[in-house]
């Protein structure tokens, strides 16, 4: 038996590990949380870098390409008074805004019948002296109620306890007994918040209110659904996703890591390293640009704190999608119509003329909200797109057949969405865990959880 010894060579030196990057701060998240946040550090000289899951910045801002004509826009797009930081960027960024079509009647679809009305009572349609009493009154209570919210800390709110134990629903029951006025509520509310009556807690529906004010004037419910002067004023040439991807041009792309989705952030020896399958990087500080529920998916070393965690679960997203009909040219304007309609049934519940400025073709948009998108989550597209134009025949007439195109968004389903506009908090979420919501974490001063706040009002 003979033993042979074979002699292998080295064909390659080990190589070392790459140095991992050092930033004074790591972003996660690229949408306009995100990209504000770094906008400020780059002015203040700080080093920083975002890292974000999806190919593209911008979060729930997203521009469709219409084939030969412009844009529509798939996520954000309304500017109003009161939104001054998203107007002074566009401004800053060099984009225009442009006045939504609000010329001609609007539109209301009840019990199976279509009402042309002009709009003469701040967005409410026509319905009887009862129903419309009682809404005056509701709002003005509402309103009065959400100017004592304390938008710093509202579970500080004069008793907010008590409105933090109840629904939006049971306050609205307990207010509103007529059938018009109670469907014109759910219809309103369910359009800014994404949820079911039954789902917000009253406090933080008042704290929503809230914010949509300003030093010149407190928020209230009449702005986020108002169009002329309120949430729906305007929107940005070019549509909403040039806010994100103009800004992140500004910022380098050096410093925008796309595709970087970020599973772990870990404290080792004074810094914290944000890890993803692709990438790590160290940083002195973190801020995470995300909704809790989409921040809860990351693993932290050391853990959060236990307030923070369940802030984290217990606040859902709302259930949002959005469809858009195209056509030549924006007919219902000869008729006389404006666009803007509110249906008491149906995949599409309100709508607004999204038509270009510049007349290329005609659009009209809908909202799918809180249960009728998550009945249409596992519907597919021929079927979205069926009962999304049923929707809008009933307002409009049977010329919504004549579409030449639909687009539609379910938010619900894209994986670094899980839905929108943004998280909401049941009862007794607020005032127990709220605190936690931009306190840094894990008593670390370094490290810092903020709320992703992707816009206010109506989409």
């Amino acid at each position: 038996m003979h033993l042979f010894l074979v002699a292998i060579p080295l064909c390659h030196a080990l190589v070392a590990d790459p140095p991992i990057p050092e930033v004074d701060v790591a972003i996660i998240g690229g949408g306009l949380s995100g990209l504000s946040t770094a906008k400020s550090l780059a002015a203040a000289n700080k080093t920083f870098v975002i890292l974000e899951a999806r190919d593209r910045v911008g979060g729930r801002v997203l521009n469709a390409n219409i084939t030969g004509k412009s844009i529509q826009e798939l996520g954000a797009a309304y500017v109003g008074p009161t939104q001054n930081r998203v107007l002074a960027l566009a401004t800053e960024l060099g984009l225009p805004t442009y006045k939504t079509y609000t010329v001609g009647n609007s539109t209301f679809y009840r019990n199976s019948t279509t009402h042309h009305y002009l709009d003469s009572l701040g967005g409410i349609p026509p319905v009887g002296l009862d129903s419309l009493v009682e809404l005056a009154v509701f709002m003005n209570d509402i309103n009065t109620l959400a100017s004592m919210v304390d938008l710093e800390a509202p579970w500080n709110t004069p008793n907010a306890a008590v409105l933090d134990s109840m629904t939006l629903e049971t306050y609205v029951n307990s207010r509103l007994f007529t059938a018009d006025s109670r469907v014109l509520v759910n219809v309103a509310i369910t359009a800014i918040l994404s949820t079911e009556l039954r789902e917000p807690s009253l406090l933080f529906a008042l704290w929503c209110i809230a914010a949509a004010g300003d030093e010149t004037g407190p928020g209230t419910i009449n702005r986020l659904i108002g169009v002329d002067g309120g949430a729906q004023d305007s929107r940005v040439s070019g549509g909403t996703q040039l806010l994100a991807t103009l800004l992140a041009e500004r910022l380098g792309s050096q410093n925008i890591y796309l595709n970087t989705p970020v599973q772990k952030v870990q404290l080792k020896e004074s810094r914290y390293l944000a890890s993803s399958d692709n990438v790590t990087i160290s940083a002195r500080h973190v801020v995470v640009a995300m909704s809790p529920p989409l921040a809860d998916r990351i693993t932290f070393d050391p853990l959060l704190p236990a307030g923070r965690e369940q802030l984290n679960q217990r606040m859902p997203l709302g259930a949002l999608g959005k469809a858009i009909a195209i056509f030549p040219s924006a007919w219902w304007r000869d008729e006389g119509l404006n666009g803007e309609g509110v249906s008491d049934t149906g995949a599409i519940r309100v709508t607004y003329d999204n038509s270009p400025a510049d007349g290329l073709f005609g659009a009209i948009m809908g909202f799918i909200e809180a249960d009728e998108m998550r009945k249409l989550d596992t519907a597919s597209e021929d079927e979205v797109k069926r009962q999304v134009k049923e929707s809008f025949a009933n307002l409009f007439g049977p010329r919504m057949e004549n579409a030449t195109d639909v687009l539609i968004q379910r938010w619900d389903l894209e994986e670094f969405s899980l839905g929108g506009p943004s998280a909401f908090m049941p009862p007794g979420v607020l005032t127990q865990y709220g605190s936690y919501l931009r306190a840094p974490c894990s008593g670390i001063s370094t490290f810092t959880l903020v709320p992703h706040l992707a816009y206010t009002g109506p989409h």
